[in-house]
């Protein structure tokens, strides 16, 4: 598995130079890929500020592309509803990646990294919540 950058999810999604757009198609439409949550931001702030594409239009496009069977992130659900969150909000994508980690978490109880949680006591006495 391949973890791609921003430059081949850009030049795939703009397809604005043919030859770097025919290998980053051969690249996300073939290959296995992870797009970790760092090429994402990247690649909506891309996306939004230099090539002033629209919340929407960014939101559907990458929910497309990371429901390809070869391309993963590390968790797919998170993403795809903060890409929502983003394009219906006036949130920044990592603002819209935390709040919507915190909604979900908070409303299934759980803990979506798979770390440990619990309330425990520092070493200074007070009580703090730990993830």
């Amino acid at each position: 598995m391949k973890i791609v950058d921003a430059n081949i999810v850009l030049r795939y999604l703009l397809a604005d130079v043919p030859t770097l757009f025919t290998r980053s198609e051969q690249i996300l439409e073939k290959e296995g890929v992870y797009l970790p949550f760092q090429v994402l931001a990247e690649v909506v702030y891309v996306l939004d500020k230099v090539y002033a594409v629209s919340r929407p239009e960014i939101s559907v496009a990458l929910t497309d592309l990371l429901k390809y069977p070869n391309v993963s992130t590390y968790n797919v659900e998170v993403v795809i509803f903060g890409l929502k969150t983003f394009s219906n909000s006036s949130l920044d994508i990592v603002d819209s990646l935390r709040a919507t980690f915190h909604e979900l978490r908070q409303s299934k109880g759980q803990n979506l990294l798979g770390i440990s949680t619990h309330v425990g006591v520092n070493s200074f006495g007070s009580r703090l919540d730990t993830i």
